[in-house]
């Protein structure tokens, strides 16, 4: 075996990029990252900004690991954030923490789980809008807030569907809330619009109105994914909470009714002109191919997770 010679040249060169790769990661004694300037700014000032804490209720599906997947991702690059994962289960699955470990966000994360009641279940081909979906999956994750939350920190939450698509922006905007206020934002491609969001006084300081063509009439006509609150309002404000009582499309004024009034809103997103998360549910995995193979006491995913 020939033997390999390494120069001092080749030497010199190896420190001098490790040194820079050092300094690149640890810039004035401070972590950093690559990106825009605001990703760049969340990184470097994680620990002074507040704590978002996002619930993602969760059901078993085909299509749920891929959806948890795609925004754990999210949660890997923006180091203020804490995962609530809310599973529609009689106990907390292996899937969903076998993710969790392998996106690194054990110490970052929240695995809770409780079952829908029977009568609030959809059933077969019902469409999702039937019945009011996470009721009891966010109501425990309040609960767990209520009582594991530092009160004497800022910290907000944020009801963060898994079928959504966001910006990391959206969650740099998030960390603008105030103290006692519910910041909002736009959505896009909800209600039947291409976006729905908020109108604005003249200077674009107060919520005066919004855009909805469904339902204008709801006290908040707004998507669950258009705002997010000051955890300080869910603790002076115990029986704020979601219900099976409400009509169709007001779960998120039965919440917001008992947190804030319109003209308390915060703007935040670009005075109401950015898009920064958009209602893209998924579409049904088609599996035909499957259910044959099930019929012959066969499988496609034998011994592996999907």
């Amino acid at each position: 075996m020939s033997e390999v010679r390494i120069r001092p040249r080749q030497v010199l060169v190896l420190i001098i990029v490790f040194l820079v790769v050092l300094m690149m990661v640890h810039r004035n004694g401070k972590r950093t990252c690559q990106g825009p300037e605001y990703l760049q700014a969340m990184f470097v000032q994680a620990d002074t900004l507040p704590t978002i804490y996002a619930v993602t209720p969760t059901y078993p599906r085909p299509a749920q690991k891929a959806e948890l997947t795609r925004l754990s991702h999210l949660f890997m690059l923006l180091p203020h954030l804490h995962w609530i994962i809310v599973e529609d289960t009689n106990t907390t699955t292996s899937l969903v923490r076998n993710l969790l470990e392998r996106s690194g966000l054990e110490k970052r994360s929240t695995q809770l789980n409780i079952k829908t009641p029977p009568e609030f279940k959809l059933k077969g081909k019902d469409p999702n809008w039937i019945k009011p979906r996470g009721v009891e999956q966010r109501n425990l994750a309040l609960a767990w807030l209520r009582g594991h939350v530092d009160v004497d920190r800022h910290s907000i939450v944020f009801f963060m569907d898994d079928d959504n698509s966001y910006s990391t922006e959206l969650f740099a905007e998030m960390s603008k809330i105030e103290r006692g206020r519910v910041g909002v934002w736009p959505v896009g491609l909800v209600g039947g619009l291409m976006v729905e969001r908020p109108i604005l006084n003249e200077d674009k300081t107060q919520v005066t109105g919004f855009n909805a063509a469904w339902r204008p009439e709801r006290p908040f006509p707004i998507d669950m994914a258009a705002f997010a609150i000051s955890m300080d309002l869910f603790i002076r404000n115990p029986q704020a909470m979601f219900s099976y009582e409400v009509q169709r499309g007001y779960q998120e004024s039965e919440i917001l009714r008992h947190l804030t009034t319109r003209d308390q809103l915060q703007p935040l997103a670009n005075s109401c002109r950015d898009v920064l998360v958009w209602h893209t549910r998924t579409e049904k995995t088609k599996l035909n191919a499957e259910e044959a193979l099930l019929k012959k006491g066969e499988r496609s995913d034998g011994g592996m997770e999907v």
